[in-house]
């Protein structure tokens, strides 16, 4: 039996597993397919499918704090850009990540690909989930922000993919995740030390015996290793836990996370210009004002997908618009009978539309400036 191409984007063991199964079966060298997935299998059943807790999910004032908190504590326009996208349109984290500049149009978004994060650090272009491609429609007000977005920042294509995106990542470049050759791992597996010994060698030679420092040297010169360092580019991707947690959530809840040595501690900020700028540095919490209030305890970048599902429920949209825009599908038959009407469309573009409009006047009514330059001039625009 030929050997089958690989695909382009990585797949699980059980999905491989499956493919070449099922390729026997075509060619007639197996009866079945032993690795097929039966309906519900692996999964909890009954009443037990909902002990988990529920995505917690936000309106469209939450959207707009979180956005301008997560700009502030990165200090540039992209996180409150991609936030407010993320919550009007409930794309999936990877589709932002991988949202392409030519994809952006006048009044929509494609979806074509997503980037997958590996647990190398690097990023694999893929089809989005389920092929769910699809253009999802935006308001104006929307489109507008992610235009002026893309007209400010630069258009440098990736190194990684040579592609222009829209959102660049936040921090230094991984250049771990690019070096190429030996790494630091690969040492010690040499020398039959462990990775902090190898650390020790480079670092802090004086701490470590000689013998043991010789044979480190030695495994160094013979698998040609070269430390990859720290990298003064700004990373080409968000990376999805780094957003999460050093971004998102301090922005949703008020508190920087537990990283050792430190514990959880509340994001210190300086009260002018509201709603305040994290105090960075040594002494930051001495030189602060204050601390942010919550805005949504357990809120995640995925709750901002279930929010925009949860704000078209109460809407009254139609079903088969909100699975056109989140990328599910339903086979059912009334699903099939059903269809999207222009009509359809412009009713959600004019409802969401009103909920920013009023979200907005309500941010004016804290304060009629803000420190992130996209808002702005948002806000600037609305007291003209």
């Amino acid at each position: 039996m030929a050997a089958a191409a690989a695909p382009p984007w990585p797949i699980p063991w059980h999905g491989t597993l499956h493919l070449i199964l099922a390729d026997a079966v075509d060619e007639g060298l197996r009866d079945s397919n032993p690795a097929t997935k039966r309906r519900g299998r692996g999964k909890r059943a009954g009443r037990s499918r909902n002990r988990g807790p529920e995505k917690v999910v936000t309106d469209a004032l939450g959207i707009l704090l979180t956005a301008e908190r997560a700009a502030l504590l990165s200090g540039r326009d992209d996180e409150f850009v991609a936030v407010m996208l993320k919550g009007y349109t409930g794309m999936r984290w990877g589709e932002i990540v991988r949202l392409e500049r030519k994809f952006v149009r006048p009044a929509s978004v494609r979806v074509e690909w997503q980037l997958y994060e590996l647990d190398s650090g690097e990023f694999e272009r893929c089809p989005p989930k389920d092929d769910s491609y699809r253009t999802i429609d935006t308001p104006k007000w929307l489109s507008g922000l992610v235009a002026s977005h893309i007209a400010r920042t630069d258009s440098a294509s990736c190194p990684c993919h040579e592609h222009a995106y829209v959102f660049r990542g936040h921090g230094p470049a991984n250049g771990a995740a690019r070096h190429v050759g030996a790494k630091l791992v690969d040492v010690a597996r040499r020398a039959d030390v462990s990775p902090a010994t190898v650390s020790n060698v480079l670092n802090r030679p004086g701490t470590v015996a000689e013998r043991t420092r010789t044979r480190v040297e030695t495994a160094i010169a013979e698998l040609g290793y070269v430390r990859a360092g720290r990298s003064a580019e700004t990373a080409a991707h968000w990376r999805r836990t780094g957003f999460a947690t050093w971004l998102f959530q301090p922005a949703t809840t008020g508190w920087y996370p537990k990283k050792a040595p430190q514990e959880a501690r509340p994001v210190p900020v300086m009260a002018d210009p509201w709603p305040g700028v994290p105090a960075r540095g040594r002494n930051a919490s001495g030189r602060a004002d204050a601390c942010w209030l919550p805005i949504a305890r357990g809120l995640t970048p995925h709750g901002l997908r279930h929010s925009h599902k949860t704000v078209m429920e109460e809407l009254g949209i139609s079903p088969k618009l909100m699975d056109e825009r989140l990328g599910h599908e339903d086979g059912s038959v009334q699903a099939r009978y059903s269809h999207i009407t222009a009509r359809m469309r412009n009713r959600l573009m004019d409802e969401l539309t009103e909920q920013w409009e009023e979200s907005l006047a309500a941010r004016s009514a804290m304060h009629p400036r803000s420190p992130v330059r996209a808002l702005d001039a948002l806000l600037r625009a609305r007291q003209e």
